[in-house]
């Protein structure tokens, strides 16, 4: 089974494509959570599990955690991201 690791910094609308997020400005959103996260993922079908001591390679300084998502085999990460950081933002409104 094929395991993806989410992290908040994929998602975070202050952060440039550089220094870590993944989605367009349209799809960001700030301090995205890794609860939030994982609801997102479990919205679209998959598991989700929460690993909250430990901190993107890019931002060591932020430990924000990260969500690991089991099941998604038939899509591809950028895909797994994009649906899930659409998911939080529809969450958010």
């Amino acid at each position: 089974m094929v395991e993806n690791v989410i992290w908040p910094a994929y998602l975070d609308a202050a952060l440039s494509r550089t220094e870590g997020r993944r989605v367009s400005e349209d799809l960001a959103v700030a301090e995205p959570s890794v609860d939030e996260i994982a609801k997102a993922v479990q919205q679209i079908g998959y598991d989700a599990t929460i690993e909250r001591d430990t901190a993107y390679s890019r931002e060591p300084w932020a430990e924000r955690g990260r969500v690991v998502v089991r099941g998604a085999d038939d899509s591809s990460k950028n895909d797994l991201v994009q649906a899930v950081a659409a998911y939080v933002v529809a969450m958010r409104e």
